[in-house]
């Protein structure tokens, strides 16, 4: 294993939330703009941040529609699935004295959601990035560098795993190896390829193998 540090992404990383995230983008779309946006559109920009999605709808309304999504999305983590063989991969991770971060878009308080309906979840990771530890966020680099800062790691000696275009962007970026995953539901592996990630990989048992 090349690297010393590990810090990813949450949703479609660690935990398969694309179905409760695809639903409450649908619901708040409806309900403030009266629209039907296509699915594709309604998910491009997952992993930017809630409010940069939201602009790419209605730059005027950017606020209502955050708050109408958090209002449908929150209860929705009650029934929050990790993502497959996730569990082993942080097992192993673990067991080897990797340190671990996430480093997400999402607050902290919605995080906290994730970790009560999957409280087994929380004891792998040395520290948490939301976003309202930087003011930037991903593609910038600021919530990795931060991330970096928080855990004591160089970037030279760490992993960033995401399942975004903007994970693969605020990687290189932050100078550490950007490894993309194709299980999040969210994006295409083409769509992951056109930011040239140091790896693409299918599921945790591979993501192990390329660390």
């Amino acid at each position: 294993m090349r690297c010393r540090t590990v810090l990813f992404d949450l949703d479609g990383t660690l935990i398969d939330s694309a179905a409760i995230i695809l639903a409450s983008m649908r619901h708040a779309t409806r309900s403030v703009l009266g629209r039907e946006i296509p699915d594709e559109q309604l998910l491009a920009g997952v992993g930017a941040g809630l409010r940069y999605e939201m602009h790419a709808f209605d730059p005027e309304r950017v606020e209502e529609l955050v708050q109408t999504y958090r209002e449908h999305n929150e209860p929705l983590h009650a029934d929050l699935q990790p993502c497959a063989g996730i569990n082993d991969a942080l097992e192993s991770l673990r067991a080897a004295n990797v340190p671990l971060g996430i480093v997400t878009s999402k607050r902290k308080l919605t995080v906290r959601l994730a970790f009560e309906t999957l409280p087994w979840l929380e004891q792998y990771f040395d520290v948490v990035v939301g976003a309202e530890d930087t003011e930037r966020h991903k593609p910038h680099p600021d919530p990795i560098l931060r991330g970096l800062e928080l855990i004591g790691a160089r970037a030279d000696e760490t992993v960033y795993v995401g399942d975004s275009p903007f994970d693969v962007l605020a990687a290189k970026a932050a100078g550490v190896r950007a490894m993309a995953v194709t299980w999040g539901g969210f994006h295409s592996r083409e769509r992951l390829e056109r930011e040239a990630p140091d790896a693409i990989v299918d599921t945790p048992g591979e993501l192990l193998g390329r660390l």
